[in-house]
């Protein structure tokens, strides 16, 4: 955990994003299938507290399951983020955040559904479908 501040971008630059006080600049990896259609391979996200992020700028949001939002550039379409309902906090995408591009990755889930393309090597923690959804919530068909 780190409190540096974070100032992040859209690709067109229309959409900033703040991150200040308490998060994680680590990605993880998810492999499942609705982050790779979203992602058109495998969703990289590191976890904000809502508190300390401020988003300025046009965003567009869909409700991509019952629990999940995930929001994009409403200018360029540039992936902003992954956020569940409850409004906890923001899955943000690293890439958006120069400070973020020398972290290492955290942790890796539904590592067995990787896409041969994109399977990730390296000493981080991993789970595989079954013990990921065993641990959180998932409704099986939930994916358009």
């Amino acid at each position: 955990m780190t409190d540096t501040a974070l100032h992040g971008h859209c690709l067109c630059g229309a959409v900033t994003i703040q991150v200040a006080g308490a998060h994680d600049p680590r990605p993880g990896a998810c492999h499942c299938r609705m982050c790779q259609r979203w992602s058109g391979g495998l969703f990289l996200c590191f976890n904000a507290d809502a508190d300390g992020v401020t988003v300025a700028g046009p965003v567009t949001r869909h409700a991509s399951s019952h629990f999940a939002e995930r929001a994009f550039c409403a200018v360029c379409g540039s992936h902003l983020w992954m956020r569940n309902m409850d409004g906890a906090g923001y899955d943000l995408m690293p890439g958006l955040f120069d400070a973020v591009l020398s972290a290492p990755l955290r942790s890796e889930v539904y590592a067995d559904r990787a896409m041969a393309s994109v399977r990730l090597a390296g000493d981080h923690r991993r789970a595989t479908q079954d013990e990921y959804e065993a641990k959180n919530l998932f409704v099986p068909g939930d994916a358009p």
